[in-house]
């Protein structure tokens, strides 16, 4: 019996020695050995063999740990108490410092957090805490990079989370973010009605001048049409013309061929002249200038339509007593013609 409780006593120390003497470190830790009291070595990730009550390993974690801190109570510069909460990450990067060189570096990191936002946040006004978020981050990080360097630990960054004014202050921030709402839809309201007046009026103004042109398109058209109305009128005109002194010219040379042909005598001449003589006399704005043999003229003609057998008595157009006659064209001997001038004054000597 007495065997078997010394087997089991041995058994058990046995084990406890192996316990004592036996550790693993995990990936992403770092053992730190102290040898009777004093720091002895650093191990790295992996099985570890120790002295029995000699030496002593403690593990440390060398990952990047968030570390998110309670909420703490910070005055700001106009004076306005927040509640402001905060988490920092750290990363261990010098395991006898973080050991040897604080008593607790977690607690440490705390308490330098606290300061650190008290410090940050009694330089700022409410406003520019609210919204100057990323430059209170960056001033904590340097803030507390300063204090935690010596202690072998690594601040990476800190991130504010929360920042919880007093009720009244969040009340007059409510008011003010409903006036601001309100302002904000009466000035795009306005500016809407102001748009749509602007757009209203160029449409009126483009209006107005699409009319004027198509006015000012239509003025001329109808300017082009009368013109060329007139011109093909004014062409008309000269063709009848051009076509009736043709005529006149054809019945001339007819007339004169004929007489050549038939080689009319003089008598047959002054029977002509005379007839013409009486279609000029039809106008009343006519001057006639009357030969000087006009009464043989007269004899000729009046001979000719004897022997023609149709009596047809020629007398000349009797001259008016002032010159001129009363309705109809004026009769000029051609003897006294050389004696007056063109405008019918007696030439001056």
């Amino acid at each position: 019996m007495g065997f078997v409780i010394a087997l089991v006593v041995i058994v058990v120390v046995a084990l406890l020695l192996l316990r004592a003497t036996v550790r693993i470190v995990q990936q992403g830790q770092k053992g730190v050995v102290k040898r009777m009291g004093r720091f002895h070595s650093t191990r790295n990730p992996g099985l570890i063999f120790l002295i029995p009550v000699i030496d002593s390993m403690t593990r440390v974690d060398m990952r990047e740990v968030p570390r998110r801190g309670d909420k703490q109570d910070v005055i700001t510069k106009d004076n306005v108490a927040v509640g402001v909460s905060a988490t920092i990450f750290h990363q261990v990067v010098d395991v006898n410092k973080a050991l040897f060189e604080v008593q607790d570096y977690l607690v440490a990191i705390d308490q330098i957090g606290r300061t650190a936002l008290r410090a940050v946040f009694g330089t700022m006004t409410l406003d520019e805490a609210l919204s100057e978020r990323q430059r209170i981050n960056t001033l904590l990080s340097e803030h507390i990079a300063e204090a935690t360097e010596k202690w072998g630990v690594r601040v990476n960054r800190i991130e504010v989370l929360d920042i919880i004014p007093p009720q009244n202050i969040l009340r007059a921030m409510e008011e003010q973010k409903e006036a601001d709402q309100h302002k904000r839809s009466v000035i795009l309201k306005s500016e809407g009605d102001k748009q749509a007046a602007i757009n209203q009026a160029e449409g009126e103004a483009q209006a107005n001048i699409t009319r004027a042109t198509a006015q000012k398109q239509a003025t001329v058209l109808a300017a082009e049409a009368r013109k060329q109305a007139q011109i093909l009128e004014a062409e008309g005109r000269r063709e009848s013309q051009k076509l009736d002194a043709v005529g006149e010219s054809s019945a001339i040379q007819s007339v004169f061929a004929a007489i050549h042909e038939g080689k009319a005598s003089p008598d047959v001449l002054a029977f002509w002249q005379l007839k013409n003589l009486a279609k000029l006399a039809d106008s009343p704005n006519t001057k006639l200038v009357v030969p000087a043999d006009f009464a043989g003229l007269m004899g000729a003609a009046q001979a000719l339509v004897d022997t023609m057998g149709h009596p047809v008595p020629l007398e000349p157009p009797a001259p008016p007593t002032n010159g001129k006659a009363e309705h109809g064209p004026e009769v000029v001997p051609e003897a006294g013609r050389a004696k007056r001038g063109p405008s019918g004054r007696g030439a001056s000597s």
